[in-house]
Order: structure tokens, then sequence, then C-alpha cells
């Protein structure tokens, strides 16, 4: 947390086609109980989320990624949806920006797909680590330790499987950002 005040700064990072609840919901979990949340995104004005078969909603960029600086945040929350991670990884700043969480020892939380991104960012050999079944066998290759749980935490890092699992993953967020949870 920033030292020179109580608010926990937390960078949301997503990209078109991001499963639209698994933002939402943390993110309001995080403003409801005192933190700064920015959406970083490589969009430039608006993001467009997933509801889980079809498009969600348009959702304000507070920060391009082009002009996040991760050394201004907290923590870092990565939700899922194969579309918007899919275009993240492939983004060389994107991935710069995730390693530098890692590198700095902030915590970072990400659910679904979102540890894919992890995979790019060099950050998952031997982390505990859960995600979307899908991408079991991505995060193994990469040399991480898969669990089936709905919430795992390695080292600051919180991963769950999916959107089911939003409460533990909220939960579980909310401590390793050092953050009660008020109902």
């Amino acid at each position: 947390m920033d030292s020179t005040s109580n608010v926990i700064k937390v960078a949301i990072l997503v990209a078109d086609g991001f499963e639209q609840v698994e933002m939402t919901c943390p993110r309001e979990a995080l403003d409801k109980n005192g933190a700064t949340t920015h959406i970083i995104s490589p969009n430039k004005d608006s993001v467009k989320g997933w509801n889980h078969v079809d498009w969600g909603g348009t959702h304000k960029v507070d920060v391009p990624l082009d002009n996040a600086r991760a050394d201004y945040y907290d923590a870092l929350v990565i939700p899922g949806g194969v579309m918007g991670v899919d275009a993240l990884r492939t983004n060389t700043k994107a991935i710069e920006f995730v390693r530098s969480f890692f590198m700095n020892h902030k915590p970072v939380a990400a659910i679904c797909h979102g540890p894919q991104i992890l995979i790019d960012a060099d950050v998952v050999l031997g982390r505990t680590l859960t995600s979307n079944a899908a991408i079991k066998n991505d995060l193994e290759n990469a040399g991480a330790i898969w669990t089936d749980n709905n919430v795992t935490t390695d080292n600051s890092l919180v991963t769950s499987r999916k959107t089911d699992d939003l409460p533990a993953f909220i939960n579980q967020m909310m401590k390793e950002f050092n953050m009660e949870l008020h109902q």
C-alpha cells in the first residue's frame, strides 16, 4: 500500500472480450471497501466486456495501457475472458506491465483465463495456482503446479477457476491486498 495514504490503488487490466462479471464484481468490492481502481486497457477510451455468451457492457478506460505505470499501483487484478486475455498476451506492454507487479512483489489476482497472461510474463514457474481447466496444460507446461480449487494463493498471487468462484476469489483477493471485506 502507498505509504503517503491509506488508499490502495488497484490496476484492473482488460482488453475487449474480458469476462464482464470477473471485472465488475471484484472492482465493486474494492471500490466499496475504499480502494481506488483503474481500468487499464490497450484501448484508449472504452473497453467492451463479454457476458458469458454475448457482448456485455462498455466500460470507460481510466488509463490507457500506453500511459499506465505499474509503480503507481499497489496491486493488479486480471479478469478472464478468452478474447480479452488473448489480446493482452500478445501485447508486449501488457506483458511488461504484469511482470513488473511480480518483480516488485505486489499482489496479483487472476481468475478463469486470466492466469494465461502470466505464462507470457514468465512468472508461473514453480508457482501453485488454479485457472479455467482449459488452460491447465498450458500452465503446467510453463512450470506451474495446477490445482482444482475454487481459489489458490501462492506468494501474493491469488487465482480462481471460474465465475462461480467469485465469492472465494474476492474474499482471498481482499486478504492479499490487506483490505477488510465489508459487505
